[in-house]
């Protein structure tokens, strides 16, 4: 178990490791992901692992400003045990960027309760797994910026690290 329990009050956030004990308090809508990992083990089921910059609030505009704001940490989201992975990767246009839509956990319907049924729903791409659980570790102080995603000389460049900041 982590001792990371580090928090940033002026972002909101509690702590800086996450598990899938806490999917009902997490979100991950228009999360960019910078780098996609299958990563085998010595265990027979591999785990996936995504670099992401994780928005940790929103912050409404105050007038006379009329675009958000965002409080936002880069973040290894790591997926253990997984199988059945499957995927779309519909990249259009000049940028092609993995944009999360959302993450759903969907409750399995062939018996096998250990491995939760997981979608990640983007919004030009899709992927579907079965795994065992997730930890998400957030790996720097959120900053607050003007736009969604952080710029790569930031966030360190892409990163799989799996150690909450503190």
């Amino acid at each position: 178990m982590d001792k990371a329990i580090n928090s940033h009050q002026e972002s909101g956030l509690s702590k800086s490791v996450w598990s899938d004990a806490d999917f009902e308090d997490m979100g991950w809508h228009d999360a960019t992901i910078h780098g996609l990992y299958v990563q085998q083990t010595d265990d027979i089921l591999p785990r996936l692992l995504l670099d992401l910059d994780y928005i940790v609030r929103w912050v409404h505009p105050v007038k006379p400003a009329k675009n958000f704001s965002f409080w936002i940490a880069p973040a290894t989201l790591v997926f253990e045990e997984v199988w059945d992975l499957e995927g779309d990767l519909g990249f259009k246009g000049m940028h092609p960027e993995l944009e999360i839509a959302d993450i759903h956990r969907l409750v399995p319907d062939d018996g096998k309760q250990d491995w939760a049924q997981w979608h990640i729903e983007g919004h030009a791409f899709d992927l579907k797994f079965r795994a065992s659980g997730f930890r998400q570790y957030i790996r720097q102080t959120p900053r607050l910026t003007p736009g969604q995603v952080l710029p790569a000389a930031e966030r360190g460049g892409c990163c799989f690290t799996e150690v909450g900041f503190g």
